[in-house]
């Protein structure tokens, strides 16, 4: 057994072990695998609650919605990737002055794009059935309205506030912006918990307010401190947006744009095809088993989180022998993480009674399709995270806009004869042909061999 000195010592040491930019991204998921339990007990005991504010139904519409509206997200045309990017090569050549151009070029654009898709919501929303769209009551035609309007408002605002995280996560401190996510949680958790007790029923527009609010009061007061300190060097400002500097951005941006307008075809439109071959509540269900099942995903995507901007840096300076130890050494943790599956796929049917009662009752098999699903989910980001470091993503706009043309019809097709099960047997099987090639790909650029098509 070791003593607490010995402990410390052997932590201290395992810490500050190995390259600079390996101990960096070692500190980071130290402090973000803290934060992020919080983080993960924050959304168990949020799930419950929000049940009770409402009911399993109206939970399951506002899932439902809430991903529908970011799909808009995508519509930042790939700048907060490409930033990312540039952001943390400028950085890394000690280029503060085009740092800032960067940040401030894309907080304009970004103000611009949202500013036009608002406009263009506002306008539509009045024209769209909702209720036909959520398969809900007609009698929630008025409500849905209004309730969309303000999940939109909100998601808008964080859409220009949450640059911050790009430029905190770019500059290798991903701990630093799970800490403002925290943050979020925890007012979110007061706010639900405050209507809780001072409501006597709660509606859909209440609960849209409070976890609307939440992070987009925390990352607004967030940008003042860090633009006024930490992040004085790159403050955005009129004076240095420079709109000759988009193409730089999109070169990589686009790209990431393409892939991200798939992967709503292939990812966010799964609550919305099982609420359509289910109900709302089928949409509830999944989404308690995900979010149960995911706690291995969360864990690995804190640890994934710091090497994105790590292997930009490597890249750029051919660091070669880091990158090939750092997959093996990522690759080896996902195997882990999903071993951590089975044992929490067993132990769900003693989890769920404790954790939500028994207003929603999770059939085994959601649990164990989920489970194959989260696992895909994990090889596939440690694949894709190293891959858009190094900014060769060409193969990934291949994969899945091969995927998503096939994954809504097929899914559609196989969500109507096995239910939820069949949904997730779509993306299964979609994210699995994305996976082999992530795979193939950063073999051969690590390894230096990537010709063609794969280094792209």
């Amino acid at each position: 057994m070791f003593s607490n000195n010995k402990l410390l010592n052997y932590l201290n040491q395992f810490l500050l072990k190995g390259h600079k930019r390996t101990v960096l991204a070692k500190k980071n998921i130290a402090i973000s695998l803290l934060i992020k339990g919080i983080s993960i007990a924050i959304n168990i005991l949020l799930v419950p609650l929000t049940i009770n504010f409402v009911n399993p139904s109206q939970y399951g519409i506002w899932l439902t919605l809430s991903s529908i509206v970011i799909w808009f997200g995508y519509f930042d045309i790939g700048f907060g990737n490409g930033l990312r990017n540039k952001f943390a090569e400028a950085k890394a050549l000690n280029k503060y002055e085009e740092a800032r151009k960067y940040v401030s070029t894309t907080y304009a654009i970004i103000i611009i794009i949202i500013s036009i898709l608002w406009c263009l919501f506002f306008v539509m929303n009045s024209y769209i059935d909702w209720t036909k769209i959520l398969n809900t009551s007609i009698e929630l035609k008025s409500e849905l309205s209004r309730l969309a309007l303000i999940v939109f408002s909100f998601f808008c605002l964080q859409m220009v506030f949450k640059i911050i995280n790009t430029v905190i996560v770019a500059d290798q401190k991903p701990a630093v912006a799970a800490i403002l996510n925290l943050l979020g949680q925890i007012l979110t958790l007061l706010l639900i918990f405050i209507l809780l007790k001072t409501t006597n029923e709660g509606t859909l527009i209440y609960l849209s307010l409070a976890l609307g609010f939440s992070p987009v009061i925390i990352l607004f007061i967030s940008s003042l401190y860090l633009y006024s300190d930490k992040y004085k060097f790159c403050r955005p400002s009129i004076k240095y947006v420079d709109f000759s500097c988009i193409k730089e951005i999109l070169n990589v941006g686009i790209s990431f744009f393409v892939i991200q307008i798939a992967v709503i075809f292939v990812y966010e439109t799964n609550n919305i095809i099982i609420a359509q071959v289910g109900s709302p509540k089928d949409v509830t269900i999944f989404n308690i088993a995900y979010k149960y099942l995911s706690i291995s995903f969360m864990v690995f995507s804190i640890i994934m989180s710091p090497f994105w901007s790590a292997f930009t840096d490597a890249y750029s300076k051919k660091e070669y022998d880091w990158m090939k130890r750092t997959v093996k050494k990522l690759r080896y943790i996902s195997y882990i993480l999903i071993s951590s599956l089975i044992f929490l796929l067993f132990l769900a049917k003693h989890v769920y009674p404790i954790w939500i009662g028994d207003s929603v009752r999770i059939p085994f098999t959601i649990t164990l399709v989920v489970s194959i699903y989260v696992a895909i989910l994990i090889v596939l980001g440690a694949n894709n995270q190293i891959l858009n470091g190094i900014g060769k993503i060409r193969v990934q706009i291949l994969t899945y806009s091969f995927a998503a043309i096939f994954h809504i019809p097929l899914s559609l097709y196989l969500g109507k004869r096995y239910g939820t099960e069949g949904v997730l047997f779509s993306a299964i099987i979609f994210f699995s042909i994305i996976c082999l090639f992530s795979i193939r790909q950063v073999n051969l650029l690590v390894n230096k061999r990537a010709k063609g098509i794969w280094d792209k």
